[in-house]
């Protein structure tokens, strides 16, 4: 009878520890998944700005081909182009010979 009971309690000591190193991995299987889903929502947010950004890039660009009054205005607020009868006045610390008040 011993004998029996020895056995059974070694089976049973058995499918503690399979079951134990199987909880383990789980968990730790579980731990990564997670990570990667975290992972996948931060990438799927960052595609959807970039997708965002592409339709504006691709807007402004289509504007640049098409509205020549649009290509002026960039080339004058970027460029600091005038015709050759205006003439231009800056004020801030844009300007190269800005100086605060004391």
């Amino acid at each position: 009878m011993t004998l029996r009971r020895l056995i059974i309690v070694f089976y049973l000591l058995l499918f503690l520890s399979l079951a134990a190193g199987s909880g383990a991995f789980f968990w730790q299987t579980r731990r990564e998944y997670d990570r990667l889903l975290a992972i996948e929502a931060k990438a799927k947010i960052r595609l959807a700005e970039a997708e965002q950004k592409l339709r504006e890039q691709e807007r402004v660009l289509d504007r640049l081909r098409t509205d020549p009054a649009y290509v002026e205005s960039v080339i004058r607020s970027r460029l600091g182009y005038a015709k050759p009868e205006e003439d231009i006045y800056r004020f801030g610390p844009s300007d190269p010979g800005y100086r605060p008040l004391p």
